[in-house]
């Protein structure tokens, strides 16, 4: 019986698909997937072979409108980018480079800021975050301790597929838990020593929220790749960039040490934030680098 649904988690070679009908039948891929290097993701809408048995075979995979390589998944509506604001601190370089992954795959990003109950200075906690504000993401700040915040989070999520992703120790399963009570996620703890969150998400997943959509819980991670960019369109991935790219003197302006360079004049200005900006830098950099090694 040939049966449409979406892989809602992988494990071992074998994809969880769920149905309309909401059955799940446990697949296998066909070989020309290996074929062809095309790996089912978490996320992808497929046609299944179904067996009366609950097993099936996973015949093909329909157009992704995006596909992340790290975490494997695919279809996003939304990226739920969880930081904290202290325990562990954030790293905004880490921050950005989430961003600029998101913003490459032209997935809708939210920056959601967690343990805000941390935080006793409401005035630091919004000239931290203005920056990504005025580059025109959306930021909400949430506490799993006092329930601030949840229910902003519920609203957007509301009908979407949605990504999880975030350093680990952020809070990011206990949010799920709290927006979605029957999810009862295991949750860590943090290392008092360096203050880093142990991994405890071992898979993707894709979960099923009540009040309509679902969200991928993804494993915790620390760095990003972005060896598939090339040097030319990273900087269409600062949105607050792409009004000023143009108006550089120089076409192909790289926005280092050329004359003229209208993003250098609005860092300048105070107009975007030298913080963006050096994020900017250190990921051009990290691009050149990769692109002679490649050729060395």
């Amino acid at each position: 019986m040939k049966i449409n649904g979406i892989i809602v988690k992988g494990i071992g070679g074998f994809y969880y698909v769920k149905t309309e009908d909401k059955n799940i039948y446990e697949c296998k891929a066909r070989g020309i997937f290996r074929k062809d290097n095309i790996v089912p993701a978490v996320g992808d809408r497929v046609l299944i072979d179904a067996k009366e048995n609950g097993t099936g075979v996973v015949d093909s995979i329909f157009e992704r409108k995006n596909y992340l390589i790290r975490p494997p998944v695919a279809n996003i509506d939304l990226a739920v980018i969880v930081f904290s604001f202290t325990k562990p601190e954030p790293n905004l370089q880490l921050l950005d480079r989430f961003l600029v992954t998101v913003e490459k795959n032209e997935i809708q990003a939210c920056v959601c800021i967690n343990k805000l109950d941390l935080i006793t200075d409401s005035e630091k906690k919004d000239e931290l975050f203005a920056t990504y504000r005025n580059a025109g993401y959306d930021i909400i700040f949430t506490s799993t301790k006092t329930k601030e915040g949840i229910s902003e989070l519920k609203k957007l999520l509301m009908n979407r597929i949605s990504i999880f992703a975030g350093p680990s120790g952020v809070g990011k399963s206990s949010l799920l838990n709290e927006v979605q009570h029957g999810f009862q996620l295991r949750t860590g703890d943090i290392s008092e020593k360096v203050e880093r969150g142990k991994h405890t998400t071992r898979h993707v997943e894709l979960l099923d929220l009540d009040f309509g959509g679902s969200v991928l819980d993804t494993p915790g991670f620390t760095s990003l790749e972005i060896s598939d960019i090339e040097e030319e369109e990273i900087a269409y991935y600062f949105p607050e960039f792409v009004p000023h790219i143009e108006k550089c003197r120089f076409k192909g302006c790289r926005h280092l040490h050329e004359p003229q360079c209208e993003i250098k004049n609005k860092v300048a200005l105070n107009e975007i934030a030298a913080s963006r900006y050096e994020s900017y830098v250190a990921m051009l950099k990290e691009i050149e680098e990769q692109r002679r090694h490649k050729y060395d």
